[in-house]
């Protein structure tokens, strides 16, 4: 009976050790059933500001960007060549943590990468793992959120190692993405990034601030492959609610639709 007891205790702690949210342990399994765009997300668009559904991510997606076979340095992208009408959704920090956000997420079955950095989550790690019971995918956005370029090798694989082992403890994962913070980088990010299991740096072309889109290089209008940061809330802008049904209206009007980031890269 002791021997049983204290099987049963060990089991216990190893269980709570595993993460410190139930939902966490579920995450991936969930996330793994969703497709963008299902049946739940026609009935649920004009609750969240948009005039039609979003048209369906292919099922097949046309990858075009797997990086070079032996390539030394992950490669860096703001932009996936595809032929699919596709654009993708990534949110930095971790800073705003609106339950209705995930609502939204869940009801338009929309497909998005969000970026954390372990100083801005905090303690609210437990909303990303919601997030990601419905749907979201989890990368690496740094423990502190510096920026990268200029600093030695040690200081830069620290920020980037450090949080993938964050975020392996969290949800049982190592992102394959990186986003550098404010997009600087250098040659010692490449190599960091390498060492710590990344396999692409993400940047982006496109941002959407708190009225409209802006353009980091380019043509002024989305097209197949772009990848759209979303800027988070500057306390005096609309939340991340409103800017995203503004982008998704953006992303409609121009005759795309919103895909998974992680089938394409």
């Amino acid at each position: 009976m002791l021997i049983l007891t204290t099987l049963t205790t060990l089991a216990t702690l190893a269980g709570c050790a595993q993460s410190v949210d139930p939902i966490e342990r579920l995450g991936k399994k969930a996330a793994a059933r969703v497709r963008p765009h299902g049946p739940a997300g026609q009935d649920a668009y004009r609750r969240w500001g948009l005039t039609a559904p979003l048209a369906p991510a292919p099922r097949h997606p046309a990858r075009s960007l797997a990086g070079s076979p032996g390539a030394a340095f992950p490669p860096v992208v703001d932009h996936v060549p595809t032929t699919d009408g596709v654009v993708f959704l990534t949110y930095d920090d971790g800073a705003e943590r609106d339950p209705r956000f995930v609502d939204m997420v869940r009801e338009l079955r929309l497909p998005v990468s969000m970026f954390l950095t372990d100083s801005v989550v905090g303690p609210g790690y437990a909303h990303f793992a919601r997030l990601r019971s419905v749907g979201a995918n989890i990368q690496n956005h740094t423990l502190d959120h510096p920026a990268l370029r200029g600093l030695p090798y040690a200081g830069q694989r620290a920020e980037i190692c450090g949080q993938q082992d964050k975020l392996r403890s969290r949800f049982g994962l190592r992102p394959r993405l990186f986003r550098p913070p404010y997009g600087t980088y250098d040659t010692t990010t490449r190599r960091a990034a390498a060492d710590c299991g990344i396999a692409a740096i993400v940047l982006w072309r496109a941002s959407m601030g708190p009225t409209d889109l802006t353009y980091t290089h380019g043509p002024h209008r989305l097209h197949p492959g772009d990848i759209i940061a979303v800027a988070p809330d500057e306390s005096t802008g609309p939340g991340l609610r409103e800017r995203t049904t503004r982008l998704l209206r953006r992303v409609q009007e121009q005759g795309l639709t919103v895909g998974r980031l992680e089938d394409y890269v």
